[in-house]
C-alpha cells in the first residue's frame, strides 16, 4: 500500500516460518456448540470458524510482519498503475485444486462474481466497487474499479477462488452439509461427523509445496475439530489429554487454572505470544435501531453503571488491563487529550456530526473499584436525567414507559455471563430490570443476521492495515442491511467519510492520522460497553508442539498457529 514489500522476489520463506520444519503428526482443537454446513462463503449456516482459514487460497497472501503488504499465492505476478484504478493479476501455471485440476482464468471471473452477488455479505461491496472483470491473456485478468480507493488493488487479491465446475447445475447458496467447496489449499475435509467433528487431511499433492510464502508451513498430516457444548467441557477434554492445544484469554484462568498434572509433568506447555497489533473491540454492543440506544447519553449512562474496576478484579484478577479504543496498543489508536493537527483538522471537516469529546477528548469512567460504585452511579443517573428519564415509584421511566431491555449472549459466553451478573444489580440500582437471554450458535447467527437484540456480546477483531472491511463495521450502508457486520447500527457521516480518507490518502503519515480520528469518532459514540483487552495471547499445547522463535508483529492468530507451527517428539 505505502513503499515497497520487504522480502525480495526470490524469498526462501516467511520471516516468521520455519522452513526446515518437520511435517507430519495429528493435532487436535477443540469448538464449542456445532456446526451445520462446510461453506464458509455463504449466508446461511453454522460452520467451522477454521475451514475458510485451512481450505482455501486466493490470488495473493498476506505477511503477519508487514501491515498492508500482500505476496504472489495463486498469482504469479500483479500489475497496478500509480492511481491504482486498475489491477492485473497473472495466474501461475501450476496451481491446482484439490482434485488435481487447474486453477483456470474461468474459475477466478466466476468466483468474484459469484461471492460478489451471491455470497456472504463481507464479499459483496468490494464486488460492487468493481467496474469491469475481463480475461486480458491466457492466466491474466484485469480488473477496473469505479472509485478512488487505493486498497481495492490489494482486497483483489484477497478473495477466495473455487471451482467453477463443482457449482454447474447447483445451488451455490444452498446450506448443508452435502457439497463442500473444492479449494486449492494444503488442506482437505476427508471426513466429518455432524455437528461433531471435522477431519482435515494435508493434500499430499498440494500444488504450492515448493513457494517461498509455503516453505515451512502447513505441516501437520491432519488437523481435527472436536466440538464441545461449552468451554468447560472442552477444557476438561484438554486437562485429559484429548485436544492437542487451547487459546486462553483470561489472564487468571492462565495464572491458576493449568495447574493440572499434565502441565506438572510438563506434558503440557503454557507459550505466550505478545503482539502490536490493536486490541479490536470486546464487550457489550448496544442496537442503536432500538429507541432506547439511539441517545448517546443513554448509552454514555450505561458506560458509567457498567463497574469495569470491580469486574475486572473478579474475573481477571485485574491483570488485564480495559480496552481503551478501537485501535488501542497499537500506533493507529486515538491519542489522548484533544485532538491535534491533522487529526483535527479532518474531524473539523465533520464538526457538526461529531458525538461529544471526539475533538476535545473522551475517555471511559473508572470507578473506585469498591462494589457500589456510587459515583459512576450518579453520573448515569444524571446522563438519564438529561435524557428525559425519571425513576417513578423505583423504575426508571422514559417517554416509552418504563425501561427494559435484554442481553443475548451466547450458551460459550461464559465469562462475559459472569461479567453481566455482576452488572445487573448495578441496573437494578438504576430503576432497571434487564433480562439475560442464552441461546445456542445457531440461533444466535440467526439473530445477529436480523439484528434481532437489545444489547448483545461483541468482538470485533482489527489490523494494523484496517481499510473497506471497516466500511461492513461501522458504515451507514449496513445499518438496515440484514446480515452486516454493523451490529450496533450506526449511521454518521463522519465515519464514512474519515473511512473515505483512510483509503485514498497516498502517504502513511496522512493514514494513520486518518485512522486515529476514526478511533475518536467510534470511541466517542459510546456504542460498546468495553471489557479487558487479550494483548498477549496465550496457548497451552501438548509439548510436542513447537513453533518458530520469531513472532510476527501481528504474534498470535488464525493464519499462525496452526499454520507455522510443526509436531515432533
Amino acid at each position: 500500500m505505502y513503499g515497497a514489500p520487504a522480502l525480495p522476489p526470490d524469498f526462501v520463506s516467511l520471516p516468521y516460518a520455519n522452513p526446515d520444519a518437520p511435517r507430519g503428526g495429528t493435532v487436535v482443537f477443540a469448538n464449542t456448540g456445532g456446526y451445520d454446513s462446510l461453506n464458509p462463503f455463504i449466508q446461511k449456516g453454522t460452520v467451522p470458524w477454521q475451514s475458510r482459514f485451512w481450505g482455501y487460497e486466493s490470488l495473493m497472501g498476506r505477511s503477519m510482519d508487514e501491515p498492508f503488504t500482500l505476496y504472489g499465492l495463486l498469482a504469479e505476478s500483479v500489475t497496478t498503475p500509480e492511481d491504482r484504478s486498475w489491477v492485473e493479476f497473472t495466474l501461475r501455471p501450476e496451481a491446482r485444486f484439490s482434485d488435481g485440476s487447474p486453477v483456470t482464468i474461468e474459475d477466478v471471473i466466476w468466483s468474484y462474481e459469484t461471492l460478489g452477488t451471491q455470497g456472504h455479505q463481507r464479499y459483496r461491496s468490494f464486488w460492487s466497487q468493481v467496474d469491469t472483470l475481463e480475461q486480458t491473456g491466457p492466466r491474466t485478468i484485469r480488473m477496473t474499479f469505479g472509485s478512488d480507493n487505493r486498497e481495492l488493488a490489494l482486497i483483489a487479491g484477497m478473495r477466495p477462488i473455487l471451482k467453477k465446475a463443482q457449482y454447474e447445475g447447483k445451488d451455490f447458496t444452498a446450506s448443508g452439509l452435502d457439497v463442500v467447496p473444492i479449494g486449492s489449499a494444503p488442506y482437505v475435509v476427508t471426513d466429518f461427523e455432524a455437528g461433531r467433528s471435522v477431519t482435515y487431511t494435508r493434500n499430499p499433492d498440494y500444488w504450492g509445496n515448493d513457494l517461498g510464502f509455503r516453505r515451512g508451513t502447513n505441516n501437520f498430516d491432519t488437523m481435527r475439530i472436536e466440538f464441545f457444548g461449552d468451554g468447560v467441557a472442552a477444557f476438561e477434554a484438554f486437562k485429559a489429554g484429548e485436544i492437542s492445544a487451547v487459546r486462553e484469554f483470561n489472564a487468571e484462568t492462565w495464572s491458576s487454572g493449568y495447574d493440572f498434572p499434565a502441565v506438572q509433568r510438563g506434558d503440557v506447555v503454557k507459550s505466550e505470544f505478545p503482539d502490536q497489533k490493536p486490541t479490536g473491540m470486546t464487550g457489550l454492543v448496544m442496537n442503536t435501531r432500538t429507541p432506547l440506544f439511539s441517545d448517546w447519553r443513554v448509552r454514555d449512562a450505561l458506560i458509567h453503571a457498567f463497574n469495569f474496576e470491580f469486574i475486572n478484579e473478579a474475573i481477571t484478577g485485574a491483570v488485564q488491563p480495559r480496552i481503551r479504543s478501537y485501535f488501542d496498543n497499537s500506533v493507529l489508536a486515538k491519542q489522548e487529550g484533544p485532538a491535534e493537527g491533522r487529526v483535527r483538522e479532518y474531524l473539523e471537516a465533520y464538526a457538526d456530526d461529531l458525538p461529544p469529546g471526539a475533538l476535545d477528548g473522551y475517555a471511559l469512567p473508572v470507578s473506585d473499584g469498591s462494589e457500589r460504585n456510587r459515583r459512576n452511579i450518579r453520573a448515569a443517573l444524571a446522563q438519564f436525567e438529561a435524557a428525559g428519564y425519571t425513576v417513578v415509584d423505583g423504575a426508571l421511566t422514559g417517554p416509552d414507559g418504563t425501561v427494559t431491555f435484554d442481553i443475548l449472549l451466547q450458551q460459550a459466553d461464559k465469562e462475559l455471563r459472569t461479567a453481566v451478573d455482576i452488572f445487573l444489580p448495578a441496573l437494578e440500582r438504576l430503576g432497571i430490570q434487564a433480562s439475560v437471554t442464552v441461546v445456542d450458535s445457531a440461533q444466535y447467527t440467526e439473530r445477529m443476521l436480523n439484528f434481532d437484540f437489545d444489547v448483545t456480546a461483541f468482538r470485533r477483531a482489527l489490523s494494523l492495515s484496517p481499510g473497506n472491511e471497516q466500511k461492513l463495521y461501522w458504515g451507514s450502508e449496513g445499518r438496515d442491511t440484514p446480515g452486516s457486520r454493523n451490529l450496533m447500527g450506526l449511521a454518521n457521516p463522519a465515519v464514512d467519510g474519515l473511512i473515505d480518507t483512510m483509503l485514498t490518502v497516498t502517504s502513511s503519515d496522512d493514514f494513520t492520522a486518518a485512522v486515529r480520528a476514526l478511533d475518536r469518532v467510534l470511541t466517542a459514540e459510546r456504542l460498546v460497553i468495553p471489557i479487558w483487552r487479550y494483548d498477549v495471547g496465550r496457548i497451552a499445547h501438548v509439548k510436542e508442539l513447537h513453533y518458530p522463535a520469531e513472532l510476527p508483529i501481528y504474534g498470535d492468530g488464525p493464519e499462525y498457529m496452526p499454520a507455522m507451527w510443526w509436531y515432533a517428539d
